[in-house]
């Protein structure tokens, strides 16, 4: 057996901001409390910074200066806290706003982002699709993201990430309650929507460990969730309560073999 290559993760299972200077208030003050427990890296939702414009939810324009600022503030952060911070935000692209994650490495430095590729139907008129994907590192560390709808329904988003070598694939998404909808305890209930299931999937049919993250909201089908590489579950923060996941991983068990394995379909299959 090889020797552990151990990695410590948190997922930031904040409220939804009732604004965008609280979002960032907040994550400002998760990160600081991440670095405190020793993680390495901290996720945050889909568009926590400055907040989701889909749900009929009121969210300011898009204001680039603001966001500049933010991210700007929310590198310090990350840079005074020594820790890694995947940011779910939005960015302007060629006159497109794109769905986004940011990702601010230990020294406040920009290291690059992920842009939402595989957008929601429901996001089309909102938003639009970025068109690369990218690898990411943190000391022993290689990870992706799949943002919301791309991890849920589209296999291909974390499994072209751990065939290039991503130890982690972090999934930003915001799940909040559907009118009438199963509201769960259980994580994987047989009786709630297919998405915590899809997440199991993920991990176990690429041999990964997979980070899905949620905002905390009452009445959620989803939570923030850790799944091992065998698509066990390791940890799930409670239905609707703020607070920090945090999980140690062994990235030796983090093979990526069945990923690998893969071969893709051709016309005449």
């Amino acid at each position: 057996m090889p020797p552990m290559t151990p990695y410590r993760i948190a997922l930031a299972n904040v409220p939804v901001a009732p604004t965008p200077e609280a979002a960032v208030e907040i994550a400002t003050a998760t990160i600081g409390e991440a670095a405190e427990r020793g993680a390495g890296v901290v996720c945050f939702p889909e568009c926590y910074v400055p907040g989701y414009r889909c749900f009929e939810r009121v969210v300011l324009p898009h204001d680039p200066a603001f966001m500049e600022d933010a991210w700007s503030r929310l590198a310090s952060a990350a840079a005074r806290a020594r820790i890694a911070v995947i940011l779910g935000t939005e960015r302007s692209v060629a006159g497109g706003l794109r769905i986004s994650a940011l990702v601010i490495e230990r020294d406040g430095r920009i290291a690059g982002w992920q842009d939402k590729v595989q957008l929601d139907p429901s996001e089309d008129a909102t938003y639009t699709p970025g068109t690369e994907r990218r690898l990411f590192h943190d000391g022993p560390l290689t990870f992706g993201v799949a943002i919301c709808h791309e991890g849920f329904r589209y296999p291909e988003t974390v499994r072209g990430a751990v065939r290039r070598g991503a130890h982690v694939v972090f999934h930003p998404h915001l799940h909040e309650a559907a009118p009438n909808g199963f509201a769960p305890t259980i994580y994987g209930d047989p009786r709630n929507s297919f998405h915590e299931k899809a997440a199991l999937c993920r991990a176990a049919e690429n041999s990964c460990y997979y980070a899905t993250v949620n905002c905390a909201s009452a009445g959620s089908g989803t939570t923030s969730a850790v799944i091992r590489p065998d698509g066990t579950l390791q940890c799930h923060q409670p239905y609707g309560v703020a607070g920090l996941l945090v999980a140690d991983l062994d990235l030796t068990l983090a093979t990526g073999h069945l990923a690998r394995r893969w071969k893709p379909m051709t016309d005449a299959d």
